[in-house]
């Protein structure tokens, strides 16, 4: 009985391209496939023709007779967060002008999903891979050697791995830090909150102590809270574990930690919050508390964003070169799959503190 519905016509081969141009199928399959030598006008010919016919070239199929799919591997945090999704869209208007695709997964800062994530990319063929990794430690990168060891180049993009020689796109996580906190010093602050520390049980005692526990953890992380420590040491105030936030990073843990400082007898008057939930979860212990900034305490947050210039005050923000981060990745990764050799170094981008109305002299100062 016939179907109310029309049947899906049947997919155009390669034979009948070759056909419709006129041309051997060998030649045919060269031009779609993308490889091998085809003289202009027979290119010509058989691209015509297969737009005559509706024909699809097979990508996957393609990449098995080729060994090159055009495609990028990506692997973010969280593209739903704005500053990753910042970061795509850099990859992508760049490999994209570059006749490349892009597939895209999210981790969100699970190892094993990390590990899951590079496999399923392995299997799709890609012909490389940037990845903002959570790995650490020599023994959490051997899925990324994996790729490698299939001839799959990758470059990291906003944090580095130390037992990783790869080229990595990162911003200067440590200078931005200083210039935030020497920012706030300068408005006369000396008691000033880190929000967002390692994710450690309690505070370590000792300034070696603290930063022993960072290099365990997440590269940004350890940067910025260098860069916290450095000036305080250029400024020659003395490091007090009760203004670092420890524990888990999420925003609950954030407003306990926040007020927890707001509750101490030499309460901080100045808070530099290293991620966006450290910002909102900040913002939220300082109304809990009844506090207002920057009348009672001074704030300065990392990734500048539109919610952020709307503020009332507005708030001051380290604003990250977040689409160029992605581009130099994609950049980077492109010429290596071109034949470039890899550099194998950090490119470093510059951030920029953008001033607004969230810092003031400390109450009574």
């Amino acid at each position: 009985m016939p179907s109310d519905r029309d049947e899906t016509p049947a997919q155009p081969t390669i034979s009948e391209v070759a056909a419709e141009a006129g041309v051997g199928r060998a030649t045919a399959a060269r031009t779609l496939g993308g490889y091998g030598y085809v003289s202009a006008e027979l290119r010509e010919r058989v691209l015509a023709a297969a737009d005559r016919l509706g024909y699809r070239a097979n990508a996957l199929a393609r990449s098995v007779s080729t060994g090159v799919s055009h495609t990028l591997g990506v692997i973010l945090a969280d593209i739903g967060n704005p500053f990753f999704a910042g970061v795509m869209r850099g990859i992508s208007d760049t490999s994209r002008a570059r006749g490349f695709d892009t597939i895209v997964l999210s981790t969100y800062e699970d190892l094993e999903e990390e590990v899951a994530a590079v496999n399923v990319l392995i299997d799709k063929r890609v012909d490389g891979v940037i990845i903002a990794s959570t790995a650490v430690g020599r023994g959490e990168v051997a899925h990324i050697q994996a790729a490698l060891d299939r001839g799959i180049p990758v470059v990291l993009v906003d944090r580095a791995v130390a037992s990783l020689d790869l080229d990595a796109v990162v911003i200067d996580n440590r200078d931005a830090a200083r210039g935030a906190v020497e920012t706030l010093i300068e408005a006369g602050h000396r008691r000033i909150g880190f929000v967002w520390g390692p994710p450690a049980a309690q505070v370590p005692a000792t300034r070696r102590e603290l930063l022993a526990e960072a290099s365990r953890n997440l590269w940004t992380d350890g940067e910025r809270l260098r860069g916290y420590l450095d000036a305080l040491d250029d400024a020659r105030i003395p490091f007090d574990p009760e203004l670092v936030m420890v524990g888990r990073k999420t925003e609950d843990r954030v407003t306990r930690e926040v007020a927890r400082m707001l509750a101490l007898p030499d309460r901080t008057t100045a808070l530099f919050c290293t991620e966006t939930e450290a910002v909102t979860g900040a913002l939220r212990a300082l109304r809990a508390a009844g506090l207002a900034y920057p009348r009672d305490v001074a704030l300065i947050g990392f990734d500048d964003s539109a919610w952020a210039a709307v503020m009332d005050p507005p708030l001051t923000m380290i604003e990250q070169p977040v689409h160029r981060l992605g581009a130099k990745a994609a950049e980077v990764l492109l010429d290596t799959i071109g034949g470039a050799e890899p550099a194998r170094t950090m490119h470093t981008l510059r951030s920029r503190l953008v001033v607004r109305s969230s810092v003031a002299p400390p109450p009574g100062s």
